[in-house]
Order: C-alpha cells, then structure tokens, then sequence
C-alpha cells in the first residue's frame, strides 16, 4: 500500500483526493496539510506527496521531498520560470511526475495533437482555446500552455517566440507561424480545451471537456503509486500511462 500525503488538502482538489483516496484499496492518506500547516511534521508518514496547493509553496515542498527520500506528484500549475528550475533540479535525487494535467482523456488529447500536427504539417493555422470556472486564478491553464508547447515542438519552434495570448485592435493578418492561445473565465466549468487545425477549405478540432475532478485526481493518485517505484527522474503523466 502507497501512503499519500496531500498538500492543498481543504482546496476543490484536496478534497476530491482525499475522496477519492477512500475508494482505491491501493492507497492510504497518512497526512493531508493546508495553508499554514507544516509539511515536516508529517512528510515521514508518507511514502509520496501529491501537491495540489500554490505554486510558491510547491518548490519548497520539493525540495523537503528530496531531503526525505520521498516521490512528489506535482498538479499546481502558474509556477514561475525560478520556481521551475528549482523543481527540476532536484530531478536526479526523487522521481517527480509533474504534468499540467492527470486526466487520461486529456493526456489522450496530448498525444492525438502531436500526432495530428505532423500528419497534418504547417499548412494549417494552430490555435488552443481552453475555459475554466470564474475562480481559477491563473491564465492560460496549465493543460493549454501545454497543448501549446506540444504543438510549437512539432514545428521545431520557440513558443515564446510564436505564442499570440489574445488578439485586440489592429493586429494584421494572422502569420503562419503563429500559435493562438485563449483563456476564457466563467460559472463553475471544471474544465474545457480544444486545439483547432485550421486551413483553407477545412478545419479539424480535437477536444476535451471535463464535468467532474474526479478524472483528475484519481490519474493524480494513479501517478503517485507509480512514482513511488520508480527511479529518480522527472516524469509527466505520459510517462505514467505509457504513452511516450
């Protein structure tokens, strides 16, 4: 049995972890912290972290997991580019699943836009639009800069260099190489991306929609009992349902 500890533990996804924990015989929540709680106190109770809090907290967490031998499931998103490389550094001491999202359907989503990205080559204009409910507090989502990067990767591009967030005004025409992103806020949806192929005469779109984070923190479960027998390295979900 994996013994879990979850931090972000009163948030929307804390508590469908723990809910879901409940219901799957292979785990078992040894600890579970929020704002001001202190992760020390209980990290050796566990045998993995899943991380669902803030994402200025989460390189600390990390690098307590690396002090204390024990796999960290990263599902904060809006880290910033220090917060990043401090996580990643500790690649080679802990394995570490850090994915923007732990939906099969949406690593599903994953995979299908690289593939259809090379199938359908750069005559075809690339945008991702993605909706979430009115609280989410950073933009674009995890998942769509992810789609996003999938998509630059498999032109060999930047995407710094070709991200267009948003367009207002007089923008001009649209450039072949450029990769639209969209973040669009309201009600109480979960969860909701598509990725748009178009071209002249036709347009192929590829889409998720999530109505429950049930999908989300059971493959976010699903990973941690993973991590925990694997070899220090820096995985995503992908890696976890076998995908790559």
């Amino acid at each position: 049995m994996t013994r879990l500890i979850i931090s972000g533990a009163k948030g929307r996804m804390g508590q469908m972890l723990l809910a879901c924990a409940q219901r799957m015989p292979e785990v078992r929540v040894t600890g579970a912290i929020d704002l001001g709680d202190d992760l020390a106190s209980v990290i050796d109770d566990g045998d993995a972290l899943v991380d669902f809090s803030l994402p200025d907290a989460t390189a600390n967490f990390a690098e307590l997991c690396a002090r204390r031998h024990k796999a960290l499931v990263i599902g904060t998103t809006g880290h910033s580019d220090e917060e990043k490389t401090r996580i990643r550094r500790l690649q080679s001491e802990i394995p570490i699943v850090w994915s923007a999202n732990y939906s099969t359907g949406v690593n599903t989503l994953f995979w299908l836009t690289r593939k259809a990205a090379e199938i359908l080559g750069p005559g075809f204009d690339l945008e991702v639009v993605e909706m979430h409910h009115r609280r989410k507090q950073d933009a674009p989502s995890g998942t769509a800069a992810t789609l996003a990067e999938i998509l630059a990767a498999a032109r060999r591009q930047q995407l710094k260099q070709v991200a267009r967030y948003g367009r207002q005004g007089i923008t001009g025409a649209r450039t072949s190489e450029e990769i639209g992103v969209h973040a669009l806020r309201g009600g109480d949806v979960v969860g909701d991306h598509t990725v748009i192929f178009a071209a002249d005469g036709e347009r192929v779109e590829l889409a998720h929609k999530a109505s429950s984070r049930e999908t989300f923190a059971n493959g976010a479960l699903r990973a941690a009992v993973w991590a925990v027998a694997q070899k220090p390295g820096l995985y995503t979900m992908q890696d976890v349902l076998g995908l790559k």
